[in-house]
């Protein structure tokens, strides 16, 4: 145990000297010279039909270079976080996706074989150890590949992507290395990053986030011609690469990503769209609380109730831990784990990359985590969300590589999970009507966040690509979409809006998850289904918590539910029960707000 953890992470214990390190490049040499050396076997294999022991050879062969290519991926997104002009870290990060291109080629080549294998003959091979774990994954790939382009074709893509699809997504990191905000502190006037910048629209006082919420929007405006070309870019490749494999519907990419059926997607927004009045009037207590009619899109995040002072870095790692330690001494002991082996990158400084993020290290057995904390409640609750992922990553520890591929879905569980584990016990705790307010409020800004600021955002990029489809759409129209997409997802409870979060929202120039939006209100409705599991059964429960993060990758979001928690996903019920869970605060903070 320590008294003081270091808000720096540790990132040569993975590879020592940063970006010009030669032990990473001499491991990206050799991953380049492997993932080669298995696509030229696989190409000169042919279209004969393998016999068991080159399935065997193959897919342990692909496994290992999908782990490694993994760890190389998330040093270098370490890199780029940390600093955002780090050119050498870019140029790597294009390297990479070169080598994940190839390994695509090879993992294409791989899937047309297991498709011209005779069905009895890979179920027998399924059967067989060690390939029986991934049975599900093997029998995924092989009925993806009849859905997608013969391997040269899809071969071809993945090269162009390289210069193309990614490197338009690559570009947001450009983008967002230009943002400069000024602002006067303390008689002088600084420029803040859009992390730093980002954090003051979370302020307690109400001109600074009038302030910030005007040079925010008028910050992004600036840099919405380059972002509109990119977001534009990245729409036009998938689309064209959807013509071609004869998709119609920009969906069925992330859903099959996602192993979820448009049945659930379906369920789940309606059962979001049952809960609309009590978020409405949730919104409303807290104009009134803030002396407004309506809340502004800047104030929907804005902390209410007892201020205080900032929560120290190491007294939320205690808060974190006691929480987790509630419900699991697995899950705390991880926290711990991470904070005393320098896993977090949390120092509020200039240059970093805005957001915050967990990623792995398979073959180092460790995670890392990236934020930008400044004692807000709002980064104690990104701390718990990210320490959530990194559990999710014990929990699937010592699968094989296929196997540990779980969905952003199902991803966003356990974060999602751990953030209510420490809202309930801090809520517990509370000593204060002052307190209580803040914390119910926190916990209602985080459910209307999944229910509602998510929606905008799938509601957006659904129409966005439905008109993509009949050519660019520029600045103007991007903003209209991204209003009217609001308006419908947050109804007359808001002001104000914010045209340009097209823009600034990393999420939607992610090139290797698509629609990168209604997983995150999945994950936490989901999370919501299983804490009143978890509060049914008591302490019992962690174990079976625990198979079920196991069984992520390894089965659909349905079995998943049917399997662990009994419910049926498809069906609009259990996400109705979950918004209901989530809106029982709403009386108890408008009684708080009247007193």
């Amino acid at each position: 145990m320590t008294d003081s953890y270091s808000q720096v992470w540790d990132l040569d214990k993975i590879f020592s000297g940063g970006s010009e390190s030669p032990e990473f490049a001499a491991f990206a040499a050799a991953l380049e010279r492997d993932t080669g050396a298995v696509l030229a076997e696989l190409q000169s294999a042919g279209d004969g039909v393998p016999d068991e022991a080159r399935l065997t050879d193959w897919t342990s062969g692909l496994q290992d270079l999908t782990a490694r290519l993994r760890e190389a991926f998330s040093y270098v997104g370490c890199l780029s976080a940390q600093d955002m002009d780090d050119r050498k870290a870019t140029a790597w990060t294009e390297k990479l996706q070169s080598l994940s291109a190839k390994l695509g080629q090879s993992l294409d080549l791989y899937d047309a074989a297991l498709a011209r294998v005779p069905e009895a003959d890979l179920e027998a091979w399924i059967a067989t150890e060690p390939v029986s774990e991934i049975a599900f994954v093997i029998r995924e790939r092989r009925d993806f590949v009849k859905e997608k382009l013969p391997p040269a074709l899809e071969s071809l893509a993945g090269e162009l992507a390289v210069d193309g699809y990614h490197g338009w997504g690559e570009n947001y990191q450009t983008i967002v290395s230009r943002i400069a905000i000024p602002w006067e502190e303390d008689g002088q006037v600084k420029k803040l990053s859009a992390g730093q910048a980002f954090n003051k629209l979370l302020h307690p006082n109400q001109r600074v986030r009038d302030e910030m919420g005007a040079k925010w929007e008028e910050a992004w405006a600036g840099q919405a011609s380059l972002a509109a070309d990119s977001l534009n870019r990245i729409a036009g490749f998938r689309l064209k690469l959807y013509q071609a494999r004869g998709w119609q519907d920009p969906l069925k990419e992330p859903l099959l990503i996602n192993r979820m059926s448009r049945d659930t997607l379906d369920a789940m927004w309606e059962g979001v769209a049952s809960g609309m009045e009590p978020f409405k009037r949730y919104m409303a207590a807290k104009a009134r609380l803030l002396g407004k009619e309506r809340l502004d899109w800047h104030d929907v995040s804005a902390p209410v109730g007892a201020e205080g002072g900032a929560i120290a870095y190491d007294a939320a790692a205690a808060l974190i831990k006691d929480a987790f330690g509630g419900f699991s001494q697995e899950q705390a002991r991880l926290a711990e784990r991470a904070f005393a082996g320098r896993w977090i990158e949390a120092e509020d400084r200039a240059g970093k990359r805005p957001g915050g993020f967990c990623t792995d290290f398979p073959l180092t057995g460790e995670t890392r985590i990236f934020m930008t904390y400044s004692g807000t409640a709002d980064n104690v609750s990104t701390l718990a969300h990210e320490l959530g992922h990194a559990y999710h990553d014990v929990c699937v520890d010592g699968l094989q590589p296929f196997g540990r591929n779980y969905a952003m879905n199902v991803a966003e569980t356990a974060s999602t999970f751990a953030e209510g584990l420490v809202s309930d016990a801090l809520l517990r705790a509370a000593d204060s009507d002052e307190a209580r307010l803040s914390l119910l409020d926190e916990r209602l800004q985080r459910a209307s966040a999944f229910c509602h600021n998510i929606h905008a955002r799938f509601l957006f990029e659904t129409r966005f690509y439905e008109a993509r489809k009949s050519g660019m759409l520029d600045v103007e129209a991007l903003n209209e979409l991204m209003v009217a997409a609001q308006k419908e997802a947050f109804g007359d409870a808001l002001s104000s809006w914010h045209p340009h979060f097209w823009a600034a929202k990393l999420h939607f120039y992610a090139t290797d998850v698509p629609f990168y939006n209604f997983p995150y209100t999945f994950g936490f409705l989901f999370s919501t289904g299983i804490a009143a599991v978890a509060e049914a059964e008591g302490p019992g429960f962690h174990a079976r918590y625990d198979r079920l993060l196991r069984d992520t990758g390894l089965m659909t979001v349905e079995e998943l539910g049917r399997r662990h928690l009994g419910v049926a996903l498809d069906k609009p019920e259990f996400w109705q029960a979950a918004v209901k869970r989530a809106t029982d605060d709403v009386a108890a903070f408008e009684a708080l707000c009247a007193r």
